[in-house]
């Protein structure tokens, strides 16, 4: 799935419906929000919250022409999923700058250290950033974007019930989700062809 111009809503038609699809996106967000620690949290992106990241940067930035609008699409839509994976944002958070910044010298790597894993099966790691480098031999960004490639048998499991499990194994970051919450397993299913 990838969104187009004509799947987006005009500037004018966003500022009335703005407020309900605000609405939706939290309510849905809330169901693909995984917390690893205190400090980490994936956000896995679907249509859903993509077409609403896109359709924010169009109002943010007044964007109306058709130039821009492509522009928009083309850095967003690689962010859904496509049928055998999931994708996610992750965030590293410290609200202090000074914490923030020694603990983002010890978490270099830290994107390539997620990891998703079906029941029994082995562990998925994360494909990090695949559109720049966020990290230098000084500090990892405070952001990265992830996908977890699914084998077919995977999907499958996870299409028929199997628990689903998230975390990072990272020497400096060490937490996991074991397994996700009904709610969460259900929503991510729904990225499966």
């Amino acid at each position: 799935m990838s969104l187009t111009r004509d799947t987006l809503m005009t500037l004018e038609a966003y500022a009335k419906a703005r407020p309900d699809f605000r609405k939706q996106v939290i309510e849905h967000k809330k169901h693909r929000h995984v917390a690893l620690g205190n400090h980490v949290t994936l956000i896995f992106e679907d249509e859903l919250t993509v077409r609403y990241q896109v359709q924010e940067m169009l109002r943010i930035e007044k964007i109306f022409e058709e130039e821009g609008i492509q522009h928009e699409l083309d850095s967003y839509n690689p962010l859904i999923p496509d049928g055998c994976n999931f994708k996610a944002t992750m965030m590293i958070e410290y609200p202090d700058a000074d914490e923030r910044k020694r603990e983002l010298a010890k978490l270099i790597g830290i994107e390539d250290r997620v990891w998703v894993q079906v029941a029994d099966s082995s562990r998925v790691y994360a494909i990090a950033d695949e559109d720049l480098e966020r990290e230098n031999e000084e500090k990892t960004s405070s952001v990265h974007f992830l996908r977890f490639e699914l084998a077919p048998e995977m999907a499958s499991a996870l299409k028929n019930g199997a628990a689903l499990s998230i975390g990072i194994d990272h020497p400096n970051y060490m937490a996991a989700m074991e397994p996700v919450t009904a709610d969460i397993r259900n929503s991510l299913v729904g990225d499966l062809a």
